[in-house]
């Protein structure tokens, strides 16, 4: 696994515009340390800092900084359909072959790879989170620290079943562009699926319930938005809607089962393909 893995960082370290939005992917996820500090002066009334509303309090933030961290996968996203489009492009996944690589680990070299970024992009959002939360919070039990940890699972899972999506367009398509040009159109797919299920049930809850196990919509699902959250912390009598914000095995198992559907396709493509 080690040698595959540095298969892949060497392939990336040689590309300069890999090694740029790797460093963007990694980077921007610490803007949550500048908001954190942000203070808007409003007309020289009052100074409001963002990191005195309570919002970076535990456990809470481990929710609010997952999912704000989760937006900027993107970048990383264009890495990953590149080092497939690069390697039809160059030739090099013909002359990987020709070296002795079979197409199960140059599969998985870039499997591996995925899970790498990943786990690293979790660590370090996980040492940022816990940093702010330290010096901004006004809990510090660990009880209450670690109570909500699992939203760093679900980033975990989530990146990881967002790449792989893209390794699989990547595949598919051999072209960088295409593929992530085809993201847009499963999420106006996953939409479609919707309103067909709408017609179908009479029911929004429903045609939600089937939306929720199409790929993009469950990868969203387990990270749900933190805003509705926080004004319920802080208007608790004004909020009569109730909303489930917790991370569930179920969605995470949806995530990880799409995961391997795409690796596994992403392999069998390869295996049929002549190339």
């Amino acid at each position: 696994m080690i040698r595959l893995i540095q298969l892949e960082l060497q392939k990336l370290w040689l590309n300069r515009t890999s090694k740029v939005l790797i460093f963007v992917s990694f980077i921007l996820p610490f803007t949550v340390l500048v908001l954190s500090s942000i203070k808007i002066n409003f007309f020289g009334f009052f100074t409001l800092e963002l990191g005195e509303l309570g919002i970076f309090n535990f456990p809470i933030i481990w929710h609010i900084t997952t999912f704000c961290a989760s937006y900027f996968k993107f970048f990383f996203a264009i890495v990953v359909v590149s080092m497939i489009g690069n390697e039809y492009s160059n030739k090099t996944l013909k002359q990987n072959l020709i070296d002795g690589l079979s197409k199960k680990e140059f599969i998985l070299s870039k499997f591996y790879t995925i899970v790498f970024f990943s786990l690293a992009a979790t660590l370090l959002i996980g040492l940022a989170t816990f940093c702010i939360g330290m010096y901004y919070s006004s809990y510090t039990e660990a009880s209450i620290i670690f109570r909500e940890v699992e939203f760093l699972l679900a980033y975990f899972v989530k990146l990881v079943g967002f790449f792989s999506l893209c390794l699989f367009f990547g595949m598919l398509l051999k072209r960088s562009a295409f593929a992530l040009a085809f993201l847009f159109i499963l999420y106006i797919v996953e939409w479609l699926v919707f309103w067909g299920a709408y017609e179908i049930f009479d029911s929004a809850d429903k045609a939600f319930q089937v939306k929720n196990f199409m790929p993009l919509e469950s990868m969203y699902k387990l990270i749900d938005q933190p805003f509705q959250r926080v004004v319920m912390t802080k208007f608790p009598d004004k909020m009569d809607l109730a909303y489930d914000y917790s991370v569930h095995f179920s969605e995470v198992a949806i995530v990880m089962g799409w995961t391997a559907l795409f690796i596994f396709l992403s392999y069998r493509l390869l295996k049929k393909r002549d190339l």
